[in-house]
């Protein structure tokens, strides 16, 4: 009898100057990583390249290929929006220009703001007659003519992207059911996106923004993802989603939107695992790539989430894994000022053409020349599948530092120094900005360039250890294979606590599971492995924001109990002794769960707990010049596959492996745990690796 094919499922993430893959047979239940350069011009091309370079001719089956893209992100940050319409409730025409009376940063720059560009210009807003009232009630019939005169008018225009956003929709998607069939018939070449499928929520200005969003990432989107699926074959396909889900290739070209932080949040899913599993449950996460470094926190070994994020200057409200975006990567471009000061980034020379030691044509010097001129990482990338050109760096180091007066080092040391607190201040802004203390966190480290400063970040922010898992810059691909299929449905029910109708809150509770099962029905779950996550948000009445919290078997006074726990915990004070303020429910949430098999994280050779600060012998390292101040020194040089769980190095050094870095300080020490994560701590800290390894077998024990 022949044998059956190894069944694998592959995870493929697209970063800016990398695409990484890691493969994961489920028959054996290794592991396999592997890096293919980004092609910008044409992503799939990269895509495949690094599938057809991990499986390197093996007869496998493929079982599925889940996938993190930046396709709509990139679009939404480079602000190439093509020409959208927009159709609207009459009357209400200027929606997108009076958007919300908030500012960015406060008072402090109040009267110097000023709001983005439309995301569709004044004069490709059309209105249509109608209207509901917010019980989804009619109180003005639709007004079929001028709707079909609306969609010949956007026709013979030439617009073929639009998005339609009627008054309380989110109650009633009548009206906007019926623009979208009479724009099928006078119109058929339009991509249209309704307000009651994207998100339906109430907050008219919010609503029609992520919608316009979905309208205008959608062409894009089903393009590429169509191109890769016909590349695929029958493979099953799968795209990560900003909320920390898988969708089928087919669903998502039908909610594009879903994929704006598609890779970052596979990044902080495959760090919060890696984390939890080592003992550490509050950490934030760095993913640092070539041309932008996403920062999240971690809490109670789960990512946050938000329905409040944006990407670049669009608000968007679907649920999403809460990540801060800064432009801090390898490839981030150091330069001057008018003024004449040093800056760093957001601009980067990307993949292609690259840092300067690169040499395929970048004319600029990079946070990666400034490492490789440092001595900080090898003059080569990937094992030495990419050599790098040191003189090049150094050259173009030189003309920039006469510029500032400085030495070259000197210079190196400035972008590096710039960079390490613009990652800073990202970490801050997603820890100190929502009312958390960063110094209560550990960090977990990865991407390509995730863990080039991660010494100085903790200096800068007094972090009481950080975390390299195995194969960091392959990590977002690994978390790939560790995501379920969610799906996220939710329906504005606004209603004060003190006359809540829990029938038809149940009510409409059961219509949203049944949309969630229909959804996994489709994606080829079997019912007795559905999950629903039911929640609501509510607010104290007179409240402009809501705050989540978990229903459970809808226990109303229960939900009330752990939202005044909750407001507390995020605001700092809550009225729960105070029955005259009243409760509001707003929105009711499902979120539908097909789970899958993930990859198991190995234990590697046991160590037991009491001989973590001693540690087996550290293999003999070799040795380099490097420069962790004003002078190269001979700095010893460690390839991380050497070092076994509970060998420890001490700084000044630098640890190597295929796709990143770890520059070791002087005053720092790493450590290997039982997963072969590195755990670098300050001198005085080395009490966070004893307590954490002895978490980590807690918590095997208990599981």
């Amino acid at each position: 009898m022949a044998q059956r094919r190894r069944r694998v499922r592959i995870g493929i993430d697209t970063g800016g100057t990398f695409t990484d893959v890691v493969a994961f047979d489920e028959d054996t239940g290794e592991v396999f990583t592997t890096k293919a350069p980004s092609t910008p011009a044409d992503p799939a091309e990269g895509f495949m390249a690094g599938l057809r370079k991990v499986l390197a001719g093996e007869d496998v089956e493929i079982a599925a290929v889940c996938h993190g893209t930046t396709v709509a992100t990139n679009q939404l940050l480079e602000g190439k929006v093509d020409r959208i319409g927009f159709i609207t409730t009459e009357g209400y025409e200027f929606l997108l220009e009076i958007a919300r009376q908030s500012v960015p940063d406060g008072y402090g720059n109040s009267y110097f703001w000023v709001k983005p560009p439309r995301i569709v210009p004044a004069e490709l807003v059309k209105t249509v007659g109608g209207r509901l009232d917010h019980t989804g009630a009619q109180l003005r019939p639709f007004d079929e003519d001028r709707a079909r005169v609306v969609a010949r008018w956007f026709a013979d225009t030439g617009v073929t992207t639009i998005g339609v956003c009627f008054l309380h929709a989110y109650a009633n998607p009548a009206h906007e059911l019926r623009m979208r069939e009479i724009l099928a018939e006078e119109h058929p070449d339009a991509v249209v996106s309704l307000s009651c499928e994207v998100l339906r929520e109430y907050r008219e200005y919010e609503r029609a923004m992520t919608t316009l969003i979905d309208a205008a990432v959608k062409p894009r989107v089903a393009r590429y993802v169509s191109s890769i699926k016909q590349r695929l074959g029958g493979t099953p396909f799968y795209i990560m989603k900003s909320n920390g889900g898988v969708l089928s290739a087919d669903e998502v070209t039908k909610q594009p939107i879903t994929t704006v932080l598609s890779g970052p949040a596979a990044g902080a899913l495959g760090a919060a695992l890696v984390a939890r599993t080592a003992g550490f449950d509050r950490v934030v996460t760095l993913d640092g790539g070539g041309t932008s470094t996403d920062v999240s926190v971690v809490q109670d070994g789960e990512p946050t989430l938000t329905t409040e994020g944006s990407v670049g200057a669009y608000p968007s409200k679907i649920p999403m894994i809460d990540v801060v975006t800064v432009g801090a990567g390898g490839g981030s471009v150091a330069w001057l000022s008018r003024e004449g000061t040093l800056k760093v980034g957001p601009r980067s020379a990307g993949a292609d053409p690259g840092p300067l030691c690169y040499r395929r044509g970048g004319s600029e010097p990079t946070v990666t020349d400034a490492h490789v001129v440092l001595g900080r990482i090898p003059p080569h990338l990937l094992g030495g599948e990419v050599p790098l050109d040191v003189d090049a760096a150094r050259d173009g180091l030189a003309a920039l530092g006469a510029k500032l007066g400085l030495s070259v080092a000197a210079t190196a040391n400035g972008i590096l120094e710039i960079s390490a607190w613009n990652q800073a201040n990202a970490l801050r802004q997603i820890t100190v900005k929502r009312g958390l203390d960063v110094r209560d966190f550990a960090l977990v480290t990865f991407g390509g360039s995730g863990s080039l400063l991660l010494c100085r970040l903790v200096d800068i922010l007094g972090l009481r250890a950080v975390v390299v898992p195995r194969n960091p810059g392959n990590l977002s691909a690994f978390g790939l294979l560790t995501v379920d299929v969610k799906n996220d449905y939710v329906q504005t029910y606004v209603v004060r606590h003190s006359v809540l109708d829990v029938g038809a809150v149940r009510a409409q509770f059961d219509a949203l599971t049944r949309r969630a099962a229909e959804a996994l029905d489709a994606e080829g779950f079997p019912r007795d492995q559905h999950v629903y996550l039911r929640s609501a948000d509510l607010r104290y009445y007179g409240q402009a924001f809501e705050v989540r919290v978990a229903v459970g078997d809808l226990d109303p006074d229960g939900v009330v109990a752990a939202f005044h726990d909750a407001h507390e915990r995020v605001y700092g004070y809550c009225f729960r002794d105070k029955p005259e303020q009243q409760v509001e429910w707003v929105n009711l949430r499902v979120t539908g769960v097909g789970p899958i098999r993930r990859p198991p994280l190995p234990v590697l050779d046991d160590v037991p707990a009491t001989s973590v600060a001693d540690g087996p012998a550290v293999p003999a390292p070799g040795y380099r010049s490097v420069c962790f101040g004003d002078e190269y020194a001979r700095t010893p040089i460690y390839w991380r596959d050497d070092l076994r769980p509970g060998a420890t190095v001490h700084g000044p050094a630098v640890i190597e492996e295929y796709g990143s870095t770890v520059p070791l300080h002087p005053g720092f020490t790493a450590t290997v745990d039982r997963f072969g994560n590195l755990v670098v701590t300050p001198a005085n800290a080395r009490t966070v690796v004893q307590s954490t390894v002895e978490r980590s077998r807690e918590r095997e024990v208990t599981a």
